[in-house]
């Protein structure tokens, strides 16, 4: 089917401002004309032109008469730059194929309704299934103004996410490994707890070129993190947050002069609050997290309810020991029938190792 084949052109083009547009959707756009494509674009970093009118402005002839095929809803609001279906219209674009609608309550289908309104005609919802998942993280964000958790960690297929002597690297290969840091380019920050930071001295940051390094936050309550740490020393070349629940104006000083942002965040259950925490960063327009705590923090997360998704990789190794750690700890669920159940779940194999992607299930989701 033709029109199946623009579309997932255009979702490969969207697919290329992966990491770079957040807060903002990934939007792939091709301009068909007399069954020639004349004009192709995606939206390429945030603050930037989108899709549809980087298409526009690509063509190779008059678009006017034309079909294009867009990933997302064309905005039709005055953002960081003009709207989308202005631009089609100015343009005599006849006839525009719509992926997913736009969440977004100043477009959410009056973007439709506008194109409509001109005499343009409009094909809403093709490929829908796979338009969605492209933006998966900007629809949750739309809607909840929090960001998009993805749990990750790394284990045996016995369970261990380090030997009882604490030794972690490398459980996984360098394929694995590599996901990991297109992911850490991604999302828009990577989370971990002050355990991690005293017993391995992270870096946190994207070891690929020509990629971004996402915001870096320590949940840190009682304010430990070493001065000396990779993350501390770092903080005036990577955007780095400190959460916590030390108000001492002194202490905090100390990382503030170093370049980091501490956030004072309330105590729930002995730490802090990590809910609270999610709608903080959200209205900083971190949209996204990867998660790359140790057990305890990954308990609490999954306790508090912000875990959206679930990465674990599993490398074919058995690590044993009764002390050894696993990836969630805490007090754990007291019946089977309590547990965090996953959903949708997805197998991906790299090199040696397998990656399993589920969805966490959310009682009340306030999507």
């Amino acid at each position: 089917m033709i029109d199946k084949k623009y579309m997932q052109m255009a979702l490969e083009l969207a697919k290329k401002g992966c990491g770079f547009v957040n807060p903002n959707p990934m939007v792939g756009a091709v301009i068909v004309k007399d069954n020639e494509i004349i004009g192709e674009g995606y939206h390429q970093a945030y603050g930037m032109f989108h899709g549809e009118r980087n298409a526009i402005k690509n063509c190779k002839k008059s678009p006017k008469g034309a079909t294009i095929y867009v990933t997302l809803e064309p905005c039709c609001h005055y953002g960081k730059t003009p709207p989308c279906t202005q631009a089609i219209i100015e343009a005599g674009i006849s006839k525009v194929v719509i992926g997913s609608l736009d969440p977004n309550p100043l477009v959410r289908g009056k973007g439709i309704k506008e194109l409509h309104n001109n005499g343009v005609e409009v094909v809403d919802g093709f490929l829908k299934e796979e338009c969605d998942a492209l933006n998966e993280v900007f629809f949750h964000y739309i809607n909840t103004k929090i960001p998009y958790v993805v749990m990750k960690y790394a284990m045996t297929m016995d369970g261990k996410i380090a030997t009882y002597t604490n030794q972690s690297k490398w459980i996984t290969g360098e394929v694995s490994r590599k996901k990991v840091h297109e992911d850490r380019h991604k999302y828009s920050g990577i989370m971990v707890g002050v355990g991690t930071v005293l017993l391995d001295d992270p870096m946190l940051n994207c070891r690929l070129d020509n990629r971004k390094n996402p915001t870096r936050i320590i949940c840190d309550t009682n304010l430990r993190t070493p001065i000396e740490s990779k993350l501390v020393s770092t903080a005036h070349e990577i955007p780095t947050i400190i959460a916590t629940s030390e108000s001492d104006i002194d202490k905090q000083k100390i990382y503030k002069d170093k370049g980091c942002r501490v956030i004072v965040v309330p105590k729930k259950d002995d730490h802090i609050d990590l809910r609270e925490l999610m709608i903080i960063l959200g209205e900083e327009q971190i949209d996204s997290i990867l998660l790359e705590g140790g057990g305890a923090l990954n308990w609490s997360a999954l306790k508090s309810g912000i875990v959206n998704k679930v990465h674990t990789y599993i490398a074919p190794k058995i690590f044993g020991g009764i002390n050894a750690k696993s990836p969630v700890s805490g007090i754990g669920v007291d019946n089977p029938e309590n547990s965090f159940y996953l959903k949708n779940t997805k197998v991906i194999k790299l090199d040696e190792d397998i990656l399993i992607e589920s969805e966490v299930v959310h009682e009340c989701s306030p999507e």
